[in-house]
């Protein structure tokens, strides 16, 4: 049975809905007729093999891509159907974590941090000093302000750029392969402070990737990217669709490197309950 605060939020208008979107790149497509909708407050995986076209779907929707075909709505209000200044101020309500982290390298983590308060709001250099400070500790990074980012580890790093993707206080963080060049310790704490910021900051969060452990540890939602078909095969839960779904490419991707029966793999605490499914 699902929860209280589950049903509900089945029951709330889509924060984001993508409609009958098609990628490509002149005659070349890349996916085509991709619709599916995020809840509110979930953490929502974008899966699939390599060369799918996962970080160019969040590419198209975070606005960096116009897609071919279809729209993006965020609360209702289409994306790419409104114009320049509309367009930005949603991007201000996005908070965006590289895979590489992106961070620069010449200036320090509170500085990487205030640039974008710097830019974009009226605060003073001590009150950005504040925030940066505050968004730093929030993950773990208190006391690393004057650190540059060759001065901490790969994990750190991806910390430090989930840090600066808060700078603007958003409400839609998208995540492109957090965990990727992490080991499995990092990857495991990065996973448990996304939970973590989804909950304390009541946050909607689109993440790709690929790694099994972080998708049945993190994703109340999942979408599967098919790169052979060039679209998506499925939208779901990724431990229901692990044992209810009978198509062979989405039991293939979810049970790699043997494990069968309807289980997570090896390492995924089985008894974490996600939303809509405890």
């Amino acid at each position: 049975m699902p929860s209280g605060s589950s049903a509900q939020a089945a029951e709330a208008p889509p924060r984001i809905r993508v409609v009958d979107l098609t990628m490509a790149y002149g005659d070349f497509v890349i996916m085509h007729d991709l619709s599916f909708s995020v809840a509110r407050g979930e953490i929502f995986v974008i899966m699939g093999g390599s060369g799918s076209g996962k970080s160019t779907l969040l590419r198209h929707m975070i606005g960096l891509i116009r897609p071919a075909k279809g729209d993006v709505f965020f609360d209702g209000e289409t994306f790419w159907g409104a114009d320049d200044e509309a367009r930005q101020l949603m991007t201000r309500r996005f908070g965006v974590l590289y895979q590489s982290g992106a961070l620069w390298s010449s200036m320090t983590l509170a500085e990487n941090i205030g640039l974008p308060l710097g830019e974009f709001t009226d605060l003073t250099p001590g009150q950005i000093r504040e925030v940066a400070s505050l968004k730093l500790s929030l993950v773990g990074l208190g006391g690393f302000e004057d650190f540059y980012p060759s001065e901490i580890s790969g994990g750190m790093q991806k910390r430090a750029g989930l840090a600066r993707a808060m700078a603007l206080d958003p409400d839609i963080f998208f995540l492109d392969e957090p965990s990727a060049g992490l080991d499995p310790v990092s990857s495991r704490l990065l996973d448990d402070l996304i939970l973590e910021l989804r909950d304390s900051l009541k946050c909607t969060i689109v993440a790709v990737t690929h790694e099994l452990a972080s998708i049945f540890t993190i994703a109340d939602d999942s979408v599967y990217l098919d790169g052979e078909t060039r679209t998506m095969l499925a939208q779901g839960n990724p431990r229901a669709l692990l044992a209810e779904s009978k198509d062979p490419k989405i039991h293939a991707f979810l049970t790699r490197g043997g494990h069968e029966g309807g289980a997570a793999p090896a390492g995924v605490p089985s008894g974490r309950p996600t939303r809509g499914t405890s």
